[in-house]
């Protein structure tokens, strides 16, 4: 394990990572139940859908772990999948077969755009600047992922953007809890505060009613069959199939490419020139397993922004990776003793990641108001917007007529304008 994932050479070790990957896990289980309730919207058999999930998740992760040697986990993506539910399925009225296909599809593309060096100049394409920017908007991001879910604050319709929830409903005060032990854990330096911190308050949960004890630990994988292998291709060359498959793959070739540099940027893995380590090998690992997920019933995968929980424990390689994707095959066959974990347990950890990715700030230029004003619209788009992909959206296409408005158009790259045109036209397709 040393020679081949260099532990010494990236500060770690065998304890490390794996503590790491088991932390990255907790924090993103929860994709084995909603990504099941969430397609079973569809019309797909949810028992299936969490064999698939949890498969795809083992498939892109170990992808990642051995060849791009990266500290990154992936599983179908949330966003992606409400998109193939709820929109390519229920709004335009196609099949889950159809929708399936446009993932199979997108899978296949990407696989040729990774062979042709096209997403990696993409990566490249994003100035500096605002790669520190994506790693502070994912922190804010995750954050309100955490206090969303913990009800700590609230979206209301016809009201304020956002306001205070009741804080002392139970699941509100079971994620303080957790926030203050995590914190006390985090303050006294202790290794593996984040996990610890939600095993503990998934305990504490019990007695408040919210943790749920499931009746047995061990379950059989339900049967791939009744989504497996299930693609249409007579409406391949529809319009409703363009719009679907442009969608989905520029959602999830930012958010990817958001996740993968921004998490990136938190553990110093930049390169001198600002590069991500190895990012092609690591778009390999997502293309192939939505290519691969879509054969056996599962919307797109993606790498998940929870990666950061486990980088935030110091997970720096490929073994982390694999420690994730163990949990995930270990999942498939306990899968009640996983999904007891309740959203508020997990909460602490998303809330105080969030403080974790915020280290780059101080490195962002604020004074030069061509590169701090993209800066603040990336880091400040991402949560309010609640999308990664939207956030680089708009911060791209500020610093461009920026710099362009200030007669220091010079400073944009020819593959930067490129990605600015396409942001531009993915607003009227």
């Amino acid at each position: 394990m040393e020679s081949y994932f260099k532990l010494k050479e990236n500060g770690t070790n065998v304890k490390t990572e794996v503590l790491a990957g088991i932390t990255t896990f907790m924090t993103m289980a929860y994709i084995l139940i909603i990504n099941p309730a969430i397609l079973s919207a569809a019309g797909m058999d949810s028992g299936a859908v969490f064999t698939a999930t949890a498969v795809s998740a083992v498939i892109g992760t170990v992808i990642m772990g051995l060849y791009a040697k990266l500290p990154f986990a992936q599983a179908p993506g949330m966003g992606l999948n409400a998109f193939f539910a709820f929109t390519i399925v229920k709004q335009m009225g196609y099949s889950f077969e159809f929708a399936l296909t446009a993932v199979f599809l997108e899978g296949i593309i990407f696989i040729l755009l990774t062979v042709f060096n096209v997403r990696e100049a993409i990566v490249d394409s994003i100035p500096m600047n605002i790669k520190r920017a994506i790693s502070v908007g994912i922190g804010l991001f995750i954050a309100f992922i955490g206090l969303d879910n913990a009800k700590i604050v609230l979206h209301q319709e016809h009201s304020t953007i956002l306001q205070l929830g009741d804080v002392t409903s139970g699941t509100a005060l079971l994620a303080i809890i957790g926030i203050l032990i995590t914190g006390v854990l985090l303050a006294k330096n202790i290794r593996g505060a984040l996990l610890i911190g939600i095993v503990v308050t998934t305990v504490i949960g019990i007695p408040m009613g919210i943790t749920k004890i499931p009746n047995g630990i061990m379950s059989v994988p339900p049967s791939l069959k009744p989504i497996l292998f299930k693609l249409e291709f007579h409406n391949i060359f529809t319009f409703d199939m363009f719009i679907a498959l442009f969608t989905l793959l520029f959602m999830d070739m930012f958010d990817t490419v958001g996740t993968l540099v921004g998490v990136a940027t938190k553990a110093n893995m930049l390169d001198k020139d600002g590069k991500v380590p190895r990012i092609k090998k690591a778009l390999f690992a997502d293309a192939i397993a939505t290519t691969v997920g879509a054969c056996i019933g599962t919307s797109t995968v993606s790498t998940f922004v929870e990666s950061a929980s486990g980088v935030a424990e110091g997970g720096r390689t490929g073994l982390t990776a694999l420690s994730t994707a163990g949990m995930f095959l270990i999942a498939l066959f306990f899968a009640p003793l996983f999904t007891i974990i309740p959203s508020p347990a997990t909460t602490p950890a998303l809330i105080l990641v969030g403080l974790f990715m915020m280290e780059p700030i101080k490195d962002i230029d604020l004074v030069d108001f061509t590169e701090a004003i993209p800066a603040f619209f990336t880091i400040i788009m991402m949560p309010l917007a609640y999308s990664i992909s939207d956030g680089i959206v708009f911060g791209i296409i500020a610093y461009i007529f920026l710099k362009a408005l200030t007669g220091r158009a010079k400073e944009v790259t020819i593959p930067t304008c490129l990605v600015g045109v396409l942001f531009i036209l993915k607003f009227f397709i």
